[in-house]
């Protein structure tokens, strides 16, 4: 009971925007009031079996897995699963799928791409491969920063160079693909997983603060995406 008030009090605040602004700025009523209250019952249980589900299996799984690998010591086992734990929970992001699918179509409406189920079929695909290659890229310079404590803002801002750099030369309609798969990734799957492994890693190893170094992987898990799409499209 208490992780559905806790859920409640979350969605609280969505709930009263669209409401202000549906009666008092729209001024209209809801359409489909009862379909639309079962939606919002959905919405909170959701959220409570969602974060019931990351507290139960997802971060101590991650968890025991960074401590597992590091006690080890077999550097070249953990970057192997770092990419592959990158690489797999991009794949199956929805958000991913559903904006590669929509990027799609709009290359085929644009003439960049044939316009037929099969172009547009290979087209997402590619895409989401570019992404999930660059998150599994990502999560191992963000376990290679907690083996080797490099630090952080030096290499965003190089990623952040190297993003600026490639800017011009990509197609302007690749562009802002680029930019918002950067946001796509860090969604539902990938974020509670690639947490938990670096605060796992951080607390395994000597010398390394879990608050310091633990964070920062889902930076690098935003930034390359964009890096892999922009030279994407500079190749292509």
């Amino acid at each position: 009971m208490r992780r559905f008030l806790d859920a409640l009090r979350d969605l609280a605040p969505i709930f009263l925007v669209i409401a202000f602004f549906q009666v008092a700025v729209l001024q209209q009523p809801f359409p489909d009031i009862g379909r639309v209250s079962f939606g919002t019952v959905c919405v909170v249980l959701g959220l409570v079996l969602f974060m019931q589900g990351l507290e139960t299996a997802l971060f101590p799984i991650g968890e025991a897995m960074a401590d597992a690998f590091a006690r080890k010591g077999n550097a070249a086992a953990l970057l192997a699963f770092a990419f592959c734990l990158g690489f797999g929970t991009t794949v199956a992001e929805p958000a991913l799928i559903a904006v590669a699918a929509k990027a799609a179509d709009i290359a085929a409406g644009a003439g960049a791409i044939a316009d037929g189920t099969e172009a547009r079929t290979a087209y997402a695909f590619e895409l989401r491969m570019v992404v999930a290659i660059a998150v599994g890229v990502a999560i191992v310079l963000g376990v290679l920063r907690i083996l080797k404590g490099w630090p952080l803002h030096w290499m965003i801002i190089g990623g952040y160079l190297i993003v600026t750099a490639l800017t011009p030369f990509a197609p302007d309609e690749i562009v802002g693909v680029a930019y918002d798969s950067g946001g796509v990734t860090t969604s539902t799957i990938t974020v509670p997983l690639v947490t938990a492994l670096g605060i796992g890693l951080a607390g395994s190893i000597g010398g390394r603060n879990p608050m310091v170094d633990g964070f920062g992987l889902i930076a690098f898990a935003s930034l390359t995406p964009m890096i892999g799409v922009l030279a994407y499209g500079v190749l292509s």
